[in-house]
């Protein structure tokens, strides 16, 4: 997979400086975020800094920070359906070998609770698979609006018809 590098540092300071991103993001869509599925709750996006092709991201609209203290029951099965769904369509427009679904962030940046769809390309060797293929410190994919926009496209097409 062909990486670029990735500013860790300027990405940590953003995160711990600048407003929530997915309150944002709930707020007002944007190009590279772009929203590939939603219910009345929660939202699923694309990464805006994928280190696998096809990275989502699935979240509360609401901003919650803890995946099992701030959800009901009710509530947390509904969100993980929508991961579920999504990690499908996935599965349908990439070749994935294997999906890695985490819910990842801190109270230290990126609070808001949040789930990671990264399917992981088949013939990537061991080495650079699980947490290597997922660290930011490795690099990013290249990545255009335009790209985001297309990807995003046959996601949702896959949605409608799964």
């Amino acid at each position: 997979m062909e990486r670029i590098p990735f500013d860790v540092d300027a990405y940590v300071q953003r995160t711990q400086s600048e407003a929530c991103f997915i309150c944002g993001l709930v707020a007002a869509n944007d190009e590279w975020h772009q929203v590939i599925a939603e219910n009345a709750d929660n939202i699923a996006f694309l990464s805006k800094y994928p280190t696998l092709l096809g990275h989502v991201l699935v979240a509360p609209k609401i901003h919650h920070e803890h995946v099992v203290r701030d959800l009901a029951e009710d509530a947390y099965l509904q969100l993980m359906t929508l991961v579920y769904r999504v990690a499908r369509a996935v599965e349908t427009v990439l070749p994935v070998e294997r999906t890695y679904l985490l819910s990842l962030g801190s109270q230290q940046g990126n609070s808001h609770l949040h789930w990671h769809i990264a399917p992981l390309p088949p013939g990537v060797p061991y080495r650079e698979q699980q947490f290597h293929a997922l660290m930011g410190e490795n690099g990013v994919l290249p990545w255009t609006p335009e790209q985001a926009e297309t990807l995003a496209d046959r996601l949702r097409t896959a949605l409608r018809s799964g």
